[in-house]
């Protein structure tokens, strides 16, 4: 089965040994670059545990040439863009996503950091720091200890089973020892024979390659390393072990002498394990009622070696004995296809759709990680390989059938352009765009809108849904959503289309963001399932997350009111006595055609404007228990009014905050590893977030130094010369242009603006606001922030110190 041309990337040796695959894809608003190294923490001499990692930080720091404030990470985050680096066990990545116009000044940071680091020993003693600040948040992190101790099984021997995390005890940085191993790792393996970069973005192939040669010719050049085969993954002939934990079962598998070939290979596998489509595996297992989930993921591949793990969450204590028979049985049936042709139709359509619907940057993961096509020859030879050493079933027991075609992901046809929205009732006349309700004068407020503030012949969109309910919901109604949505969210992703529903107090939030075609049929199939009984969920005790991630969950529960209604008993009532209101952004006129019917299906009352949630005005102080001793807070600051003026200054000063605010907590104090800043908005609240994970101060010590910053703000505007905020306000404003706003961020957008009552027209009005502030007005902002004269909103982990906080209930 070929596979089509364009599901690959161009690919090619350049000259100097430069791997590179090269995307060009039209509709994308974004560009990214994955530069993969071949050198990860199972290359580092045994005696320095970290140091991979600890050189990955190190390019961060700055050159010469681009300094603190022009650096890479600085450079991206001015422009909106994304950035971050991942240390593996054989590999290690760096990657940025960027504007096109921002691109090419992104990828010469890049290759001027990773040939020209800073390795000062002062330098290195300060980060050392950090890294060891990072280690003791791992360390007491459930969910990271849980995924070190699936390698428990494995031979001592191997490197899975070794310390790789680096610490101050293990990056031994005034030793001469240590400076040879690490200038010895960096000029090994950071040379171009070591390297792939991978491009993604509107750019031709012809442009995409010319930036990779230019990348390729600053880098050191250099051949390929040989790198040694580790030792076998267990000690005894057993391929596979199992470990048992409160209401879960994990299955180990180890694979010795793959075939060589891509990790599609078993990523199909992994497709297939997962499904829940009925008689399949996870779909018999809960009919028997022995397990709720089941998920297959692969944790390593390297030289022929692989390692499966199977995670079932249980639904009673003694359905593991039952679940390996089951599982080898299937195994069996798989193993009997023919080519698994069918699944190979149906892998492919969804690779298909996912290339429709990917980001630059995911696009140009999956070429770096050569997850960017169907099955060749090979990886039919590696899955061969693969489930033969899984021992499946010769003889076949149970009815197992193959999965049915995933409904949203077959190529619908265009709806049919109607005049009127089909299924529009007296009760849903809103169902209109913007524009028609001004030209005809209509005064009444629709419960859905459909913005035409992003053009309407793209293929994305987003539809947002929000009730409010008249009481509290139930305490387990997430669980109960959850677990009633969760397959079918699944095929929507499949089909390039995001569902979330989530609470925020009494209000809850369903989205779909992607591709729009396939959204009418996956609403109406949403829809569908609140009109049905929940399912019971079962309760289950979920790994603890570190603090600041504890906190980052709860935060969108902001605004809510500190005292509400008692929680009643789940009944359709919930629905049907909630008010309603939506947006929907970026859809064709044939697409809000095909949505009308079940837009009209839509349950609860339209008559009642749902009110814009009260700003607090008051310093709130919400202290959370979170896991581990590290502490950790979150403060939000909004703005005092939603003028488009104070957005505009608001969105400036956080962007003129971020770099200063990490350089100073994280570079200078080395508070710890976690610190940021930027814009939030929630609820449609626009305000500064600020965060920050520490494993030495207090919460009340951490919000000291926030506030210590926010005093010197004045000083710092003061500081940044004409030339350098013109451009910070140039860069911003590029940002939120529609024609260079990627469609998810735009709705996002759009969605808080509608929140905040402001015009259609906001983004364009927003841009060329934010190129008019002044010094003045920018300082006046900062005041605002300092006085903090729209109110402060902290989470921690830590009890409200008392005035001038007050304890939210």
């Amino acid at each position: 089965m070929p596979a089509p041309d364009f599901l690959r990337p161009h690919t090619e040796t350049l000259a100097n040994g430069l791997q590179v695959t090269l995307r060009h894809v039209p509709g994308l608003k974004r560009s990214a670059a994955v530069l993969r190294v071949a050198a990860g923490s199972h290359d580092v001499p045994l005696a320095w545990p970290g140091l991979a990692h600890f050189l990955e930080h190190l390019f961060f720091l700055g050159t010469e040439r681009f300094p603190t404030g022009e650096n890479l990470m600085a450079y991206v985050q001015r422009h909106g863009g994304q950035i971050n680096a991942r240390t593996s066990e054989r590999t290690t990545d760096f990657f940025f996503e960027l504007p096109p116009a921002a691109f090419a000044d992104g990828l010469e940071r890049l290759w001027d950091m990773l040939a020209h680091p800073r390795l000062d020993e002062a330098d290195q003693l300060r980060e050392r720091e950090v890294l060891h600040a990072e280690f003791i948040a791992w360390s007491q992190d459930a969910a990271a200890q849980r995924q070190l101790a699936l390698h428990d099984g494995l031979s001592a021997a191997h490197p899975l089973r070794g310390f790789h995390a680096g610490n101050r005890d293990t990056l031994a940085v005034s030793q001469p020892e240590f400076q040879a191993a690490l200038h010895d790792f960096y000029r090994t393996f950071y040379q171009s024979g070591q390297m792939t970069l991978s491009l993604a973005g509107p750019q031709s192939v012809e442009a995409l390659k010319a930036l990779a040669e230019q990348f390729g010719d600053n880098l050191p050049a250099g051949e390929a390393v040989a790198r040694l085969s580790p030792p076998e993954l267990m000690e005894s002939s057993q391929g596979d072990y199992q470990q048992a934990r409160k209401d879960c079962l994990d299955l180990l598998f180890t694979f010795e002498d793959l075939p060589a070939a891509s990790p599609q290979a078993m990523d199909f596998l992994c497709n297939w394990l997962n499904s829940s489509k009925p008689d399949g595996l996870l779909a018999t297992l809960r009919q028997r009622g022995l397990a709720d989930s089941l998920k297959a993921t692969p944790l390593y591949e390297f030289a022929g070696q692989a390692l499966l793990h199977i995670e079932f969450k249980l639904d009673n204590h003694q359905a593991a004995s039952e679940i390996q028979p089951l599982l080898h049985d299937w195994l069996g049936f798989f193993a009997a296809q023919d080519d698994w042709a069918t699944l190979r139709a149906e892998f492919t359509a969804l690779l298909l759709r996912r290339q429709e619907t990917g980001t630059a940057l995911q696009q140009a993961r999956w070429d770096s990680e050569q997850r960017e096509g169907p099955l060749a020859e090979n990886d039919l030879v590696r899955l061969r390989a693969i489930v033969k050493q899984l021992h499946p079933a010769n003889t076949v027991t149970e009815q197992w059938q193959l999965p049915a075609p995933n409904p949203f992901l077959q190529s619908a046809s265009e709806p049919p352009r109607a005049g009127l929205i089909r299924g529009q009732t007296s009760a849903h006349r809103g169902l209109r765009t913007f524009a028609q309700d001004r030209s005809r004068g209509r005064r009444e407020r629709s419960p859905m809108q459909f913005s035409q503030a992003l053009a309407d012949n793209t293929r994305e969109g987003a539809v947002y849904l929000r009730w409010r309910l008249a009481s509290q919901a139930p305490l387990d109604l997430q669980a109960r959503l959850d677990r009633h949505l969760q397959d079918l969210r699944e095929d929507a992703r499949q089909a390039g289309v995001d569902v979330t529903f989530e609470p925020a107090g009494n209000q809850w939030l369903l989205k779909l963001v992607g591709l729009q075609a396939p959204m009418p049929l996956v609403l109406e199939h949403i829809l569908t399932k609140l009109g049905q009984p929940l399912p019971t969920a079962q309760s289950r005790v979920e790994a603890p997350l570190m603090p600041i991630r504890h906190l980052l969950k709860e935060l969108p529960k902001y605004g809510q009111q500190s005292v509400q209604p008692p929680a009643l008993p789940l009944s359709d009532s919930v629905w049907a006595t909630a008010q309603w209101d939506g947006l929907a952004i970026g859809l064709s006129v044939a697409t809000q055609g095909a949505m009308g019917p079940a837009l009209a299906r839509v349950p609860g009352m339209t008559d009642q404007e749902i009110e814009p949630i009260p700003p607090f005005r008051q310093r709130i102080w919400r202290g959370l228990q979170t896991p581990g001793d590290e502490q950790a807070v979150l403060l939000f600051c909004p703005s005092p009014t939603q003028a488009l003026a104070d957005e505009a200054a608001w969105r400036l000063l956080a962007q003129l905050c971020q770099t200063p605010f990490y350089q100073r907590l994280r570079v200078e104090l080395q508070l710890g590893y976690a610190v940021f800043c930027g814009l939030k908005q929630i609820n449609g609240q626009t305000g500064v977030l600020f965060g920050v994970q520490s494993p030495a101060a207090s919460a009340e010590q951490l919000i000291d130094h926030i506030e210590q910053f926010l005093n010197g703000l004045p000083e710092l505007i003061q500081q940044i010369d004409d030339s350098t905020l013109t451009r910070q306000q140039h860069a911003l404003a590029t940002q939120l242009q529609i024609d260079t706003l990627p469609s998810a961020q735009a709705a996002e957008l759009l969605w808080h603006a509608k929140l905040a009552g402001l015009p259609s027209d906001y983004l364009q009005r927003l841009a060329d606001t934010i190129v008019l502030v002044g010094r003045e007005q920018l300082l006046a902002a900062a005041r605002q922030l300092i006085n903090a004269e729209g109110g402060r909103y902290c989470l921690a982990s830590g009890a409200c110190p008392g005035s001038p906080w007050l304890a939210a209930d």
